[in-house]
């Protein structure tokens, strides 16, 4: 049995087909579509979904290590004096951490 690797049908199921309810496959709908082939934007849509996947499975893993109260020791901000512990859980926590920390995070993402 041979499979072309970059075939678009792999993963549609049978009773369902092809779910794509924003037509981001549609190639008239693509800026890229003149400027690369089908096969190159298939294999950076495969890289890219590799990538997010890969950035959900390491913070489920700190979330985890957060949640049963495993913390770096020492200080998060020692000008205001916030120490790893002091940091809550879930997502309470993003609003325990200080502006010019939020910052830091959306400037190393992207």
């Amino acid at each position: 049995l041979s499979v072309n690797p970059l075939d678009p049908s792999i993963g549609v199921t049978a009773p369902l087909g092809l779910y794509d309810p924003l037509g981001w496959l549609d190639p008239s709908k693509d800026p890229a579509n003149k400027f690369v082939t089908f096969d190159a934007n298939f294999e950076r849509c495969r890289a890219v979904e590799r990538k997010h996947g890969r950035i959900a499975m390491a913070a489920i893993v700190g979330m985890l290590f957060h949640n049963t109260n495993i913390e770096f020791p020492g200080y998060l901000s020692k000008e205001l004096g916030i120490h790893f512990a002091d940091i809550l859980n879930s997502m309470n926590g993003l609003f325990s951490v200080p502006i010019a920390g939020i910052f830091q995070i959306f400037f190393a993402i992207g």
